[in-house]
């Protein structure tokens, strides 16, 4: 059995959440509760007991009801808590004092300090606002914003009224935004002038004028200054932040609804279509960032806690929960390794972050830089390293343990946007192991599966998937009215049974390894992408008959390969392959746009005509392709195997 990279001091132990749960729960619900693993057998054990006292020890506002699980044989079908009554952001807003809310720096050195008060205070404006412009429970307010303190006060004043919150982060082109905030038609967009990324500033208002021009539901666009400007002017009917909050609100109404009343749309990748609209509950939703938040990452009032993330990233959502536990929340915005590769390091020691998160990407990057912080930065109040996005690799860990801090909690965890959430994570009273995510989540049924539906034993890859019910499952998909979207997306594979489509292993130590996706969702630097949105692109070039899009595994990532079919006598030269990318940077994101674009003779199709991407990507990985007597074209697949293009 390998050898323990961390294990926790016996003071930290005694002073974790977790340790005072378990205590909590043995005094008064089990008495055979006495560690992690028989807390997480009784979580399994008695779901709706588990998730009551999960709801009293977190001190969820609201009243539970006297059912906790009804139906909970069923999946999907089950319902959480449902008679119990609250609001999404009474529970973020509970605390109203003068202690600090939000920390927000910028890559342009520019910093702001928020109380809780100042927070409450405007939220209570913003809110005001929205309710004299009509918007009410189950209307849709958008952002289009950076990670700026103005989010998550627009958020909050959204669903104090129970308007559901959806955002896109400003990378993201025009017709990437259109794809998303065009299917949940909302009311009110908030958005802001300009942000910075890596020292460029990029303007966000023309595209706001581009949103609003094809998303007629739009009806009020409020603009928060962010680089000195505003301009509200240049977008008929718009207003800037202070002249759309209503100074004379001083208290929130908070408006008590269902435990699965939507509170946050977000967004699959989009791999076969336009992003799916996923609906995320507000009761389940907080029930499951308390636990995470509070229990897993062991959270106090006194952390400060940083997530590196986009508004268009689940992970913001996760992070700004944390006011909930009455933390402060540092938001940055800009390049993490602007002007310097070391920026985040500076961020720690400057505002005293306890708790950091980060995808396995960065942390990557900050070992090809050669950044050493234990010896440059002081990294006195780290605690918790939080790392999800990819699997991080184990020369990560020891670079960690290594270069950054011996005396750190390294918490690799994965969930994803369908379950706003984690199946597994860390917990501040278990050891960390090279590669291994340290536990399965508390409520969480986790199982790795054979493709006949066995389960696997330990040690053995396999489907991650899901046995049981859980709070923050969506509580449907936007537009789906039947259903039969949200079902065909996790339960086509094995009947009543969540899969998830990662690869996965669960570990002797009651951990977890993941190998990445199992579908065709690409997933560089850990950001989840759709190859239907590239494709949309590309089919815009007449030089351009068919494409096929693949996740190629490079250097502990993922990059982006565009294979390209192209008209007779036509060439893929470097004019094609820049104008190609252009085209995708501008209209998708960053992220989006290929390392390698390879010219190819052929596309393999199934006999109904759909492209088989994740055929092409086991090709290129030297992996067997199952099933092809469903390919048209199965000679095709030659054409991708041991490619000079994709060998550097």
């Amino acid at each position: 059995m390998s050898e323990a990279l961390w294990t926790p001091s016996a003071e930290r132990v005694a002073r974790a959440n977790i340790t005072r749960f378990i205590q909590w729960v043995r005094t008064g619900v089990d008495p055979t509760v006495v560690d992690y693993p028989s807390l997480h057998a009784f979580s399994l054990r008695s779901p709706g007991t588990f998730w009551r006292a999960v709801w009293e020890f977190c001190g969820i506002v609201g009243q539970p009801g006297q059912v906790a699980l009804e139906d909970g044989g069923h999946m999907p079908g089950a319902r959480w808590f449902p008679q119990a009554r609250l609001n999404f952001a009474e529970n973020l807003l509970r605390y109203r004092d003068d202690e600090t809310a939000i920390i927000f720096e910028s890559e342009t050195g520019l910093t702001r300090t928020i109380s809780y008060r100042d927070v409450y205070h405007q939220a209570a404006g913003i809110a005001a606002a929205l309710r004299a412009s009509g918007i009410g429970p189950g209307d849709c307010v958008a952002g289009f914003l950076p990670n700026l303190p103005e989010t998550v006060i627009a958020m909050l004043a959204a669903t104090s009224i129970g308007a559901i919150w959806s955002s896109c982060s400003p990378d993201f082109g025009t017709q990437g935004v259109v794809d998303r905030l065009g299917q949940i038609q909302p009311r009110v967009l908030f958005c802001t002038d300009a942000y910075s990324y890596n020292g460029k500033v990029h303007d966000c208002l023309g595209r706001v004028r581009e949103i609003t021009a094809a998303i007629d539901s739009i009806e009020q666009v409020v603009i928060a200054p962010y680089l000195g400007q505003g301009h509200s002017g240049e977008i008929p009917g718009a207003k800037d932040w202070a002249e759309y909050l209503d100074p004379n609100a001083t208290e929130l109404k908070f408006e008590a609804l269902p435990f699965d009343h939507p509170v946050y749309i977000l967004y699959s990748s989009g791999t076969t279509g336009v992003p799916k609209c996923i609906t995320h509950g507000a009761g389940g939703t907080l029930l499951q960032h308390a636990k995470e938040l509070m229990l897993h990452t062991d959270l106090k009032r006194t952390d400060k806690i940083c997530y590196f993330t986009t508004c268009g990233w689940m992970m913001w959502n996760w992070l700004v929960s944390s006011l909930g536990t009455g933390a402060t929340l540092v938001l940055y915005d800009g390049s993490p390794f602007h002007p310097e590769p070391d920026r985040m390091f500076d961020l720690v020691d400057a505002h005293g972050v306890s708790v950091f998160g980060t995808g396995a990407k960065m942390i990557s990057a900050w070992e090809k830089a050669g950044l050493g912080p234990a010896k440059t930065h002081q990294l006195k109040t780290l605690r918790t390293l939080l790392s999800t996005g990819s699997p991080l690799a184990p020369e990560s860990f020891d670079y960690v343990y290594e270069r950054i801090k011996p005396d750190l909690c390294l918490s690799s965890i994965s969930g994803g946007t369908d379950i706003i959430s984690c199946f597994a994570l860390g917990c501040p009273v278990l050891p960390v192991y090279r590669g291994e995510l340290q536990c399965l989540g508390l409520g969480m049924a986790v199982a790795i599966l054979r493709d006949d539906g066995s389960p696997a034993p330990v040690g053995e890859t396999g489907e991650l998937c899901c046995l049981a019910p859980f709070p923050s499952m969506p509580v449907c998909f936007w537009n789906d009215e039947d259903g039969s979207k949200y079902r065909a997306a996790y339960f086509e594979q094995f009947p009543e049974t969540w899969a998830h489509g990662d690869f996965a292993r669960l570990t002797r130590h009651g951990g977890m390894i993941i190998f990445g996706r199992s579908d065709a969702t690409l997933n560089p630097g850990g950001v989840r992408i759709g190859t239907a949105e590239i494709y949309r692109q590309v089919e815009q070039f007449d030089e351009v008959l068919d494409s096929i899009c693949v996740g190629q595994d490079w250097e502990n990532d993922v990059r982006v390969v565009l294979f390209v079919r192209l008209r007779p006598g036509v060439q893929l030269d470097e004019e094609l392959r820049d104008r190609i990318r252009s085209r995708i940077r501008n209209n998708t994101t960053p992220r989006h746009v290929p390392a390698r674009i390879v010219q190819v003779e052929d596309i393999p199709r199934t006999v109904s005509g759909k492209i088989v991407e994740l055929a092409v990507r086991n090709v290129i990985h030297g992996r067997a392709v199952k099933n092809v007597d469903a390919l048209a074209n199965p000679e095709a697949l030659a054409l991708y195997a041991d490619l000079p293009e994709l060998r550097t």
